[in-house]
């Protein structure tokens, strides 16, 4: 575990420097001023974490069968494309990764885009870039934690969904009041439980597929089962986005870790790269084995959500049926845990430059337990509400996905920025920081255009607030 660099407290003096300790050049290309150079307020974070820490947090939130949940949504919406839709999904995101891993070097503090933003383009675009995160990161976990009610609801149906989803997020915050290094110990045993059901499930796939065939045609994951639409494969990677995006989680932790952002960056695109390789394979399985056509999941939306487990329960037989609902459960479970625990660091980091109340920046014993109550709160009722309705789990995901791609889309901006407009660290690299993250964001942007209308309008109205309470903020500065 960890590294043999410094093991010292990280982040309230730190401006920006690189890891060695040097200090960033330049300031911000819009609004800044000496506002961007001061010396953060509020608590510190303990460095604990080591690199298998980070995986296990960074996999723990993306969750190895994060497909389970999804898989009948992103069919319908692909016309049974669902494989070429996570192959498309992961190089969409293998950019976002790799300007992740520019800017963690950059600004290896808690809050990721948040910082990250404020150093490329300065304190307006930075607290934005937060913003957008915020809706991401508030209410993912709301999403993972609703998955965990329906996998338990289809196991035990006598119990409604909400209880279970309730009694998950008690459970999981207690854990991460706890502490970020206590959390990870649970966080390796569940991890280590969702990898081996995982591979219980190729291995039975494989067999019933060697035996019986397919039940659709071999190629159909890639191709289609009922008319092949780009469209429609880049309507389902805004939803598929869902599955991946505890990977940019890993960056809040950055001032955990032991032995420097390198640490950080590599593993951001391990669990990327490793995530790709586990979605696409399970899906392209599960499809060959889905009985019921893309077109008629598409006309039930009820089917959707358990079609996952009607395809294994029909394939292969109850037992696995019941072993993937378990695993799915415990496991969406704790990647609401990784999720909260990145919800905090975000919320305590802005809190800590004073774009949130101030007391959120408050720690106790290195653990930033009142943002972590407060994105406790936030999901509980988010998640509750969601279960208590029949296109909760919809809704939520079109709204977790808007926020998370628009603040992408400011991180690629911001390796621009940074690199090559205010050209901080000299000359730029102009494939590496230009090209890249310039096709990261058109991207992305091209999957913001294809989401769903009603994503589209609450993603509209959070970035409203967020430009008023920006405005507010500088207007509160400028009397003062």
């Amino acid at each position: 575990m960890g590294g043999t660099g410094d093991t010292g407290m990280g982040g309230t003096g730190d401006t920006g420097g690189d890891e060695d300790g040097r200090p960033a050049a330049g300031g911000p290309v819009w609004g800044g001023g000496a506002e961007s150079l001061r010396e953060p307020a509020g608590g510190q974070l303990r460095r604990t974490l080591g690199f298998r820490d980070l995986v296990v947090y960074g996999l723990l939130f993306i969750a190895p069968m994060a497909p389970v949940g999804v898989f009948g949504t992103l069919d319908a919406k692909a016309h049974g494309a669902v494989a070429l839709v996570y192959v498309v999904a992961t190089v969409a995101m293998a950019f976002t990764a790799f300007s992740y891993a520019q800017m963690v070097r950059v600004a290896p503090q808690a809050g990721s885009v948040f910082n990250y933003a404020r150093k490329g383009l300065g304190e307006g675009p930075g607290f934005i870039a937060g913003w957008m995160a915020m809706l991401d990161y508030l209410l993912i976990p709301a999403v993972a934690y609703l998955f965990a009610g329906i996998a338990m609801e289809a196991l035990v149906p006598s119990v409604d969904r909400w209880v279970w989803t309730s009694i998950a997020v008690v459970v999981t915050t207690l854990l991460n009041l706890w502490g970020v290094r206590a959390a990870a110990r649970v966080g390796m045993a569940v991890l280590a439980l969702e990898i081996v059901v995982l591979l219980i499930f190729v291995v039975a796939a494989i067999v019933v597929l060697a035996q019986d065939g397919a039940t659709r045609g071999w190629s159909t994951p890639f191709t289609s089962d009922r008319g092949f639409s780009l469209t429609a494969v880049i309507g389902a990677v805004s939803v598929a986005v869902l599955s991946y995006l505890g990977f940019d989680a890993i960056a809040s932790f950055a001032e955990e870790v032991t032995g420097g952002s390198r640490k950080v960056a590599r593993a951001v695109l391990f669990c990327l790269v490793l995530a790709g390789v586990l979605f696409i394979a399970q899906t392209y399985l599960v499809a060959l084995l889905e009985p019921v056509s893309s077109a008629r999941l598409a006309a039930d939306p009820a089917a959707q959500g358990t079609a996952f487990y009607d395809a294994v329960d029909s394939a292969v037989g109850t037992w696995l049926h019941d072993l993937v609902a378990s695993s799915k459960a415990i496991g969406a479970a704790f990647a609401a845990l990784a999720g909260q625990a990145a919800a905090g660091r975000l919320l305590f980091a802005m809190g800590r430059e004073r774009r949130l109340p101030r007391g959120l920046s408050r720690t106790d014993s290195g653990v930033p337990r009142v943002a972590l109550l407060l994105a406790a709160v936030v999901t509980l009722g988010a998640a509750v509400w969601a279960a208590q309705r029949g296109d909760g789990l919809d809704k939520l995901v079109s709204v977790v996905n808007i926020g998370a791609l628009s603040a992408f889309v400011l991180l690629h901006a911001s390796v621009v920025g940074w690199f090559a407009v205010r050209r901080a660290e000299g000359a730029p690299r102009w494939f590496r920081h230009v090209v890249l993250p310039v096709v990261g964001a058109g991207i992305l942007i091209a999957v913001i255009v294809e989401a769903s209308g009603t994503a589209q309008v609450v993603g509209a109205i959070w970035l409203a607030v967020g430009l008023a309470v920006l405005v507010g903020q500088r207007g509160r500065v400028a009397a003062g």
